[in-house]
């Protein structure tokens, strides 16, 4: 934990995004309401989470399991004049203690894995209002032709990666309604996460100079970014929005 600490906790976002795709899913949903009530699950740092608060004009509630990078949330929300339309939660994004109807809109960036996207948006649902919607961030793949190296990789770290099409599916077979998808660009991925990361773990391992499960860490970050240089036109980050049915 230590080591993830390290790599993770002082990177722009933990995971690939971008203001202008945060907006871009924002913009699908017209039909929210002026001060919609949105909860941020798996918030990380949040920097989407102070965006949808500035894009929205609503209440914010982030969720995460980092007591950490909920204080930095915090710290940011302060900083950017938000203080008073976030409030963070330290839960497990699978323990959520919030009523049913709660929320217009639901809000996970990177984060539903944790859960298995299928699962993870069978259980948020209960907490949104009739007619609500949801927008989350899936790891895909984007084309029928699966290289061997990154289809092992992907097998290894995350089996129930899928194609679009299958997600899309998925969000029917839980009485969701598709409303929307599109794939984050690849300069999601470099900007504000895979490049600062490749530095840092470069820079920690001029400090983890023997071999060590934190070597081994950081040689396998290393590894992953070396392997979307090469694949990222196989798979990718995909939002995909949904609305839960009015009635």
């Amino acid at each position: 934990m230590e080591i993830i600490g390290k790599v993770f906790f002082d990177l722009p976002r933990q995971g690939p995004g971008s203001n202008a795709s945060t907006s871009r899913a924002l913009k699908t949903f017209s039909a929210l309401p002026a001060n919609p009530r949105i909860l941020d699950v798996g918030c990380g740092g949040g920097m989407q989470t102070v965006h949808l608060a500035r894009e929205s004009g609503g209440q914010v509630t982030a969720v995460d399991i980092s007591e950490p990078l909920l204080e930095r949330l915090q710290q940011r929300a302060i900083r950017e004049g938000f203080a008073g339309k976030i409030e963070t939660l330290h839960c497990s994004m699978d323990a959520m203690p919030f009523p049913d109807n709660s929320f217009d809109l639901i809000w996970s960036e990177g984060a539903i894995y944790n859960m298995g996207f299928a699962e993870g948006l069978a259980n948020w649902q209960r907490f949104l209002k009739l007619g609500g919607y949801i927008a989350v961030t899936e790891i895909s793949w984007l084309t029928d032709e699966r290289p061997e190296e990154i289809f092992s990789f992907w097998q290894a770290a995350y089996p129930k990666i899928a194609g679009i099409n299958e997600n899309i599916e998925k969000i029917e077979s839980v009485d969701l309604l598709p409303v929307g998808h599109f794939p984050l660009p690849v300069s999601d991925w470099w900007n504000e996460f895979y490049h600062p990361m490749e530095k840092r773990c470069q820079e920690l391992l001029a400090e983890y100079t023997e071999a060590s499960e934190s070597r081994d860490f950081l040689e396998n970050e290393l590894r992953e970014i070396a392997l979307f240089r090469e694949y990222s036109d196989n798979y990718g980050y995909v939002f995909y929005l949904m609305q839960k049915p009015p009635a």
